[in-house]
């Protein structure tokens, strides 16, 4: 998550001595860096893990403008983050808070101005905003000196807020932000905004292709995939913790199987409706129809011109398989549909694949899916409650899924229920926890 803790000196700190134009030079350095990254949520963790490095802060939060709402998306704590086991995330709850003048993130949002503050909590009383204490309360930390700061695009839109938080001095004490940071900061602002705009593209672009699917199966909404692909990812991470995958790998994979796990489904669209919207059990036809959805999604891959085009592919193909070789649609050119020469079972039919057979991306998005997909209400069943799903999951470990992966769920099952709070169905909540 973050790269520090008080005390030492994040990794990749920006040198403070450095002149103005070396630190304009890391900025260039930096919007090359974040225009790699393709998908929204993996985005946001690296523009605040470097504008957090930039500054040499122990947290800091990014909020996303939704209308008259900031969204609070991601947030780092090296100070609550070295109180976690190795490879644990920060679990908070999500919420969002109106664009006004009452907390600090909204008066920034409506001023559209920069807000540089010493002490939150010695702000002066005739203040339209305060400082909500409630997130400082519940996890035992002191904010202090907080640079707020919004992000505009190129059209003078604002996209969000990024919030760093308590600035720290060599030796680690908590000092405030300076002039100096608050300039950088400005220019970081704006190339992060580049980037932020692009991956919103990017993010629109892949749910239009959802809600295609969704026009066809009401099941295939927007929270539905980006819950599947944050579960997706949480489980990569940790595995890819386990057999100590190179960082910079594992920060590419992540970018492109986010994206690819959000597209599992989309070979629906060409799924009949009458089975799609059927509101009860598929019956034995109608299921063999559905299986070629697999196929459907691998197909409009076919042409690959990127990383992501074959992930996309892979993980559309494979996400019905079952570790024992019971899954579907099992060794078959998806091209064509026909099964692969020596994979047949006793009818000539493609046999399932099983273990390692699956790849990797497969066992992963087939896990996440199942999870998400007992825990929704469906047209002929409602959500089952999560000890039940946690048996379910956990009876199923060498059979339908990778048991080493289903160990993985369990030790992240703190990090994948605050993924499903995030993309809950509903956004009625409003939190208190305003900076």
């Amino acid at each position: 998550m973050g790269h520090g803790r008080p005390g030492s000196k994040p990794k990749h700190r920006v040198d403070p001595m450095l002149t103005e134009q070396q630190k304009l030079d890391s900025l260039i350095r930096l919007g090359i860096e974040l225009s790699r990254v393709n998908d929204l949520d993996i985005l946001m963790e690296r523009v605040l893990t470097r504008a957090r490095q930039f500054s040499n802060a122990d947290a800091g939060s990014i909020y996303i403008r939704k209308n008259d709402w900031l969204h609070f998306s991601y947030t780092q704590n090296d100070t609550l983050q070295k109180k976690l086991p190795k490879g644990e995330k920060l679990i908070y709850s999500t919420f969002k808070v109106p664009i006004d003048t009452k907390s600090i993130a909204g008066y920034v949002a409506t001023v559209g101005r920069p807000l540089n503050i010493d002490d939150v909590y010695d702000l002066d009383k005739t203040l339209p905003y305060q400082h909500g204490k409630r997130f400082d309360d519940t996890m035992g930390y002191r904010t202090q000196s907080v640079l707020t700061i919004p992000l505009i695009n190129s059209i003078h839109n604002n996209l969000g807020i990024l919030q760093i938080i308590n600035a720290l001095d060599p030796s680690g004490n908590i000092t405030t932000f300076s002039s100096q940071d608050k300039r950088t900061m400005d220019h970081f602002a704006s190339v992060a905004a580049v980037a932020l705009e692009r991956a919103q593209m990017t993010r629109a672009l892949i749910l239009r292709m959802i809600r295609m699917a969704e026009m066809r199966d009401p099941r295939e909404t927007g929270e539905h995939v980006n819950r599947v692909a944050g579960y997706a990812v949480t489980l990569y991470e940790q595995w890819a913790l386990r057999h100590h995958v190179d960082p910079s790998i594992m920060e590419k994979t992540r970018d492109i199987l986010r994206m690819a796990a959000m597209l599992h489904d989309v070979g629906k669209v060409a799924t009949s409706d009458l089975i799609l919207k059927k509101p009860a059990r598929l019956d034995l036809d109608e299921r063999e129809v559905m299986k070629q959805h697999t196929i459907q999604g691998a197909r409009l891959f076919m042409h690959q011109q990127s990383d992501f085009d074959e992930a996309a592919g892979i993980v559309a193909l494979n996400h019905h398989e079952h570790w024992d070789g019971s899954g579907y649609p099992g060794h078959v050119d998806f091209r064509t549909g026909h099964a692969l020469a020596g994979y047949t079972d006793q009818n000539g039919l493609p046999r399932g694949k099983r273990g390692y057979e699956i790849p990797l991306f497969g066992r992963i998005v087939a896990l996440a899916d199942v999870y998400d997909a007992l825990s929704t209400k469906r047209p002929y069943r409602d959500a089952w409650e999560e000890k039940h799903i946690r048996s379910k999951i956990r009876e199923s470990a060498g059979t339908q899924f990778d048991p080493e992966l289903v160990n993985i769920f369990f030790n992240a099952y703190g990090m994948l229920r605050s993924i499903k709070e995030r993309y809950s169905e509903t956004d009625d909540d409003i939190s208190i926890y305003q900076y």
